[in-house]
């Protein structure tokens, strides 16, 4: 008999959720975690610290805006000092949850570095050097990511703030250029411009947000530069060298032409990578792709009983879809060891569904997306209809003073039902939601146009769009 039924290698959100899950179906499950503090990229370095930080940003922005409503805010200031003890004070509180959740008793937590010295054996090498092997029926490999380092000519040499810098580092330069155009390089021009820096984005691809429709790209941008944050995209990085007083210079091409921009800080936020570091993933039989963990829809590896989940195996980078994942790889681990599956695995196993697949970004105006985009259904052939309305002719938002943006509904031409939908706007990821229930259960825009929406409202904007596709069908 093996030590464990699974064994989790790693304590961030999609280890937990398959521990937790694991051992609700009575499965003998040891959680292994070597990082210095507890609680995974969402909690230490990722979302609540970010969101904390944005969250303080946006206030700080209101504040800026009040003369527009009649009031008077007085003299406004803020202390980058304060903004940064909240959110260390959050941090710590989630984190001290996180490890109260792992040492709970339902589970083995064992501290340390894991590697496989074959694929049903790790060992185990604690803070003080001592080295223990452990075997298990399955594994579920959920390490989480860290910073992809890109080489910049010069970059290393100026120095940069990426991410886990900025989350940590409590001092507010007076101008920064940003690297990236993705979720965080968005968020966190967004942060610094709220808080009075001047910003700068080079991006390499053709819009920000790349992976999103061109229309909603082209919202954000207008907001953005509205808000005096300059854009470059369609960028190749040159150099980044020292410049006069301090300040740092990034010389890069646009369309040919060599352009550069100077600022007191740099931001790095080009992407992460899994982090697989000391896994020894060869002694396990184990595959990459593109970086990744190969896993197939059943969240297994190429080696059956072994699963991965989170970002170390993609392909969304999502807390959430990390915790669906996880759960799912604890579930069929279960079948797999109940012999559920003999004779006919894996179709008895469960498979990832990513139809309703969600994914927001906290900027000004805030994005969110859920479904397919309309770049994916042009590209499969899919017929579809599509219809947008703008926050500037919306009661509610005009009222607000949150004009900026536009929300998109897609819908199938032969069925009418729902497909996909995007926000460019205010509490856009609290709007998205709506969308995702009326999937969630396949809904029509002719039901979603119907439902009974109160005035003045947010929400009621969907009624628009969904109006004029039920109109035409």
């Amino acid at each position: 008999m093996k030590d464990f039924d699974l064994i989790v290698l790693g304590g961030g959100s999609a280890g937990y959720a398959a521990a937790s899950t694991a051992s609700s179906l009575g499965l003998r499950v040891a959680v292994v975690e070597g990082g210095e503090q507890v609680g995974g990229l969402c909690i230490l370095r990722g979302c609540m610290p970010s969101k904390a930080l944005i969250e303080s940003a946006n206030r700080y922005l209101t504040l800026r805006r009040a003369e527009e409503f009649g009031l008077s805010a007085g003299s406004i200031g803020f202390s980058i000092q304060e903004i940064h003890a909240r959110k260390a004070r959050h941090v710590a509180e989630f984190a001290k949850y996180r490890a109260k959740q792992l040492e709970s008793g339902r589970f083995e937590f064992l501290r340390g570095w894991a590697g496989f010295v074959d694929p049903h054996t790790i060992s185990v090498r604690s803070a003080d050097g001592s080295v223990r092997q452990w075997t298990s029926e399955t594994f579920l490999l959920a390490t989480g990511s860290r910073v992809k380092k890109i080489a910049v000519p010069g970059l290393a040499e100026c120095g940069y703030l990426d991410s886990d810098a900025v989350l940590s580092q409590a001092r507010m330069p007076q101008s920064v250029i940003v690297l990236g155009g993705g979720a965080t390089a968005v968020e966190f021009a967004h942060y610094y411009a709220a808080l009075g820096a001047s910003v700068t984005m080079i991006q390499r691809s053709e819009q920000l947000l790349k992976e999103l429709d061109g229309d909603l790209a082209q919202a954000l941008e207008a907001a953005f530069r509205k808000r005096n944050i300059r854009v470059y995209c369609s960028t190749d990085l040159v150099r980044v060298e020292a410049a006069e007083g301090g300040f740092k210079r990034v010389v890069f091409t646009q369309k040919g032409a060599t352009q550069s921009v100077e600022a007191e800080e740099i931001v790095y936020t080009l992407g992460r990578e899994p982090q697989m570091d000391g896994l020894n993933i060869e002694k396990a039989g184990l595959q990459t792709t593109r970086g990744c963990l190969a896993v197939g829809t059943t969240q297994q590896t190429a080696v059956a009983h072994i699963f991965a989940a989170g970002d170390v195996a993609g392909p969304h980078e999502i807390v959430h879809i990390a915790i669906q994942q996880g759960e799912l790889a604890a579930r069929n681990a279960a079948r797999l060891i109940k012999g559920a599956c003999i004779g006919e695995a894996p179709r008895c196993l469960e498979e990832i569904d990513y139809r309703l697949q969600l994914f927001v970004i906290f900027s000004e105006p805030e994005i969110a997306v859920t479904g397919i985009s309309e770049c994916e259904l042009q590209e499969l052939g899919v017929p579809y209809r599509v219809a947008t309305y703008p926050f500037d002719d919306h009661g509610k938002s005009m009222l607000m003073g949150e004009t900026e943006g536009l929300v998109k509904l897609l819908a199938s031409e032969e069925s009418g039902e729902i497909l996909g939908a995007s926000v460019v706007g205010p509490h856009a990821s609290e709007l998205i939601h709506e969308i995702v229930v009326a999937m969630r259960f396949r809904a029509t825009v002719r039901q979603l146009m119907e439902i009974p929406h109160y005035h003045p409202t947010l929400s009621e904007i969907w009624t628009y769009p969904a109006e004029e596709l039920a109109g035409g069908m």
